[in-house]
């Protein structure tokens, strides 16, 4: 076996054997399966506890007009508000609704008092159900009718489909901004991650002087490669292990949230169980019914999205940018003696690809755009702004072309890289400058 190949090995399974490792492995999939679902779970789930109202209504305009639903009921009642107020019960109702007579001609006059800070939602919606009551009593002062202004009321839903030489096939451009940008984010993550483990590693070898040990029987540059690829390829396990894992309880996760007949039938069991007991609001049923229709429209899109081609694409990009940033890495934890000196050079050396996080941004919106592609191509940034132009379909000489750059920037860095760890890694006690960098460049020997 090589030395390097032993470098290799030493490197990788030293961390794959911590428990940090493990954790992770573990966490990350749950978590980043979580993304998918919990938005959709959060937009149909606010809490189980019933608010209930009192409402002195002294205008007498909303008398059985109030319309409550299942977790918000409207309570009429004649007393006054000095004596609502001073027999007010916390325990019986959450807040007190107080209408005045002059409440269609001056609407900042409600009040509403509560024993605590009450939440946006509440005050919110009863806002909108007050306000519903009012233009409804204004358009029937102006003989309109409320129910044909609802008809005329029209949601537009455009479906998007991908005209391709084998067919048709459902596309969602929300899914594929999801993909790009967790691509996206999860290479940023890992560049920063793995490679602050190189620079780590390196500073740890040289400042307990194991380094002096293991030159003299390895060359520098051997030493370096064998560190950066074993990293690497923990992390290429990492990864793997992760898709494997996300894919698994995505698919669960949707069968069981976002199956068509389950949604149906658990929307007609709520309305059922309600219905005896609370007034319904038809208006949030009906945003439930869309924000479930939506997801399961997101999840069967998910044959337009070319996983096998994406996945490829990300452990390419992933090591080609892991490596050339790498390199980099390595070579700042040999030139410095610790931690703390390598401020000064990590900030050249991040800024393109904290850029590269910047500009995604605007590739989402547009991914087509001369802006997606220069960045694209560009070694430094291609790992990330690539992947998250990946999902929208990208030409094949666009990703050509940005491969063959960033395995040409791969071999730059590493050169550069190379130079500067041979020199630096049995330097102790130097504040290393830039201009020292440079010279190491072009030493010989």
């Amino acid at each position: 076996m090589s030395k390097v190949s032993l470098i290799i090995q030493r490197e990788y399974l030293t961390r794959v054997r911590k428990k940090s490792f493990i954790i992770m492995t573990i966490l990350g999939p749950i978590l980043m399966a979580t993304l998918f679902v919990a938005p959709a779970m959060l937009a149909d789930y606010n809490g189980n506890d019933i608010q209930r109202i009192r409402v002195i209504d002294e205008s007498g305009l909303f008398n059985g007009k109030l319309a409550g639903n299942e977790k918000l009921v409207y309570e009429m009642d004649t007393m006054s508000l000095p004596v609502a107020k001073e027999t007010f019960d916390p325990a019986r109702h959450d807040a007190i609704l107080y209408i005045p007579g002059n409440v269609i001609n001056n609407t900042g006059s409600i009040l509403l008092f509560t024993s605590k800070q009450p939440n946006i939602n509440l005050v919110s919606a009863i806002e909108k159900t007050i306000q519903k009551e009012i233009e409804n009593m204004k358009l029937q002062t102006r003989g309109i009718d409320r129910a044909m202004l609802d008809e005329i009321k029209t949601r537009v839903d455009i479906n998007t489909r991908l005209l391709t030489d084998e067919g048709e096939t459902d596309t969602s451009a929300e899914l594929s901004t999801i993909v790009g940008m967790i691509c996206g984010v999860l290479i940023y993550m890992f560049i920063f991650l793995y490679g602050a483990q190189v620079m780590r590693g390196v500073i740890e070898e040289k400042t307990s002087r194991i380094v002096e040990v293991i030159i003299s029987s390895v060359r520098p540059f051997q030493l370096m490669m064998g560190k950066i690829v074993g990293i690497a390829l923990v992390g290429l396990t990492q990864f793997i292990l992760w898709i494997v894992l996300t894919l698994t309880i995505s698919s669960i996760a949707s069968q069981i949230f976002f199956d068509k007949e389950v949604i149906q039938q658990q929307m007609q069991q709520r309305t059922t169980a309600m219905g005896t007991e609370l007034p319904q609001n038809n208006s949030e049923d009906s945003q439930t019914e869309v924000v479930s229709q939506g997801a399961i429209k997101v999840f069967s899109s998910m044959s337009s999205i070319n996983f096998p081609l994406i996945i490829g694409a990300f452990i390419f990009f992933f090591l080609g940018g892991y490596l050339l940033y790498g390199a980099l890495f390595a070579a700042i934890g040999a030139a410095v003696d610790g931690e703390s000196d390598t401020q000064q050079f990590m900030l050249p050396i991040t800024i393109p690809l904290i850029l590269s996080f910047v500009i995604a941004q605007s590739v989402i919106q547009n991914p087509d755009s001369q802006l997606a592609f220069w960045f694209s191509i560009i070694p430094f940034t291609s790992p990330v702004v690539m992947m998250v132009r990946l999902p929208f379909g990208v030409p094949v000489l666009d990703m050509v072309l940005s491969a063959v750059l960033l395995i040409g920037g791969f071999i730059f860095t590493t050169w550069i890289a190379g130079r500067i760890y041979r020199t630096g890694i049995l330097m102790y006690g130097k504040k290393v400058s830039w201009g020292e960098l440079g010279k190491w460049l072009f030493y010989k020997g």
